[in-house]
């Protein structure tokens, strides 16, 4: 029994309104899923991609997609080609992938991608990263530190040429100057065509026979550079501060890379951060936690007075309005500064502080003796220690 041919617009997921955009999105997942050169070996994933191809052929091709909502499969049937129905012979992948560069250059390529343009068009130089150390002040409010770092500049002997002294590059009969070559191949979809980067140039169009002896060919000197890097206020831990065009060159006339540095802030002893938010821990007596009263508190601007109220609990959580970390998007916002009020216990009181504390024990409930009035006569336990349960 044959077997029974899916719907074409259920191979692709796609309804029957479908534009020519979905239809290409919806066609370019499963290709780039499915595709043999991806899944080597597998027959499953191969069938996937040759019905996933047809139906993309079919659905693609006004003609064909008005034939196919009238009749269905019926209308490629007998005489309507190969492969049950449907002739890969006459179709043009190359013109399919070719708006897929990114995807099927991977595949064809060597994982480079390539445009349509060619591969010795202007090309933008390689960014340098590199990581600069600041401590959390440095971080909060900005400031500005000095970098050294190898860059490439252009080689004097041969001026960027890469040939020696008296002689200049060849272009290169491989690909004819272009960087790239055409590799098409027959496979059981049809023919395959694929761009790659050129093998005896390796993309640049040129041939040096004689190669500087100063820069071994390549066109470029390693120098040291000394660079001002301003890291804004509010810059936080892995951030980093972009130098336009300071990197390396670019090929054929593209322009320099970019200079990359990474803010590595170092922990404060006081201070914790959430974004341009700032938390710390403030101490204060049991006198004041009762009574209220006013503490300093440290802030990234200095020390402040901060009214403690009158019963306060330990762990109570205050907001200091702008007196966080500053933004780097809007220098005139500032995040908050959270306190964390903790009631500290003395460990040492004087004779005359503890006949004080056992007195005001007394006018406010007698909790020291609390326990004993409950229990009655029960064994006590020395400081310190729990009776066993089990």
């Amino acid at each position: 029994m044959a077997e029974t041919k899916r719907d074409y617009y259920e191979v692709l997921g796609v309804d029957k309104n479908a534009d020519e955009a979905t239809l290409k999105k919806a066609y370019r997942v499963l290709a780039k899923k499915y595709h043999p050169d991806a899944n080597p070996g597998d027959k499953e994933a191969e069938a996937k991609f040759k019905e996933a191809s047809e139906a993309y052929a079919v659905l693609s091709d006004p003609d064909k997609r008005a034939k196919y909502d009238q009749f269905g499969h019926a209308a490629f049937e007998a005489g309507g080609g190969g492969t049950g129905g449907f002739d890969f012979t006459n179709m043009d992948f190359s013109d399919i992938f070719g708006d897929f560069g990114d995807i099927f250059g991977s595949f064809f390529g060597g994982g480079r991608r390539y445009s349509s343009g060619g591969g010795n068009g202007p090309m933008k130089g390689a960014n340098i990263r590199t990581s600069v150390r600041l401590t959390f002040m440095e971080a909060v409010f900005g400031c500005k530190k000095e970098i050294e770092l190898n860059v490439k500049e252009e080689c004097k002997s041969c001026k960027g040429s890469g040939a020696k002294a008296g002689t200049s590059p060849e272009t290169c009969s491989t690909c004819g100057g272009k960087g790239q070559v055409v590799r098409s191949r027959n496979s059981a979809f049809g023919l395959m065509r694929s761009v790659e980067v050129c093998p005896d140039c390796r993309g640049t169009g040129k041939i040096i026979r004689d190669k500087c002896p100063d820069c071994r060919g390549t066109g470029y000197m390693s120098i040291k550079k000394r660079y001002s890097v301003d890291f804004p206020a509010g810059i936080d831990n892995g951030q980093a501060v972009s130098l336009a065009e300071l990197g390396d060159p670019g090929t054929n006339g593209g322009p320099r890379g970019d200079v990359r540095v990474e803010a590595i802030v170092d922990r404060h002893p006081v201070f914790q951060r959430d974004g341009f938010d700032i938390y710390s821990i403030v101490p204060i007596s049991y006198a004041v936690a009762a009574l209220g009263g006013s503490v300093l508190v440290d802030t990234v601007d200095g020390k402040v007075i901060y009214d403690v109220k009158a019963g306060t609990q330990t762990d109570m959580r205050v907001r200091l309005k702008g007196k966080g970390v500053p933004s780097w998007r809007n220098k005139n916002q500032r995040g908050d500064h959270y306190i964390t009020l903790v009631v500290e216990t003395p460990e040492k009181l004087s004779s005359e502080a503890k006949e004080l504390l056992k007195k005001f024990d007394q006018l406010t409930g007698d909790s020291l003796h609390a326990a004993e009035k409950v229990s009655g006569g029960e064994t006590k336990e020395k400081p310190g220690k729990k009776k066993k349960l089990f």
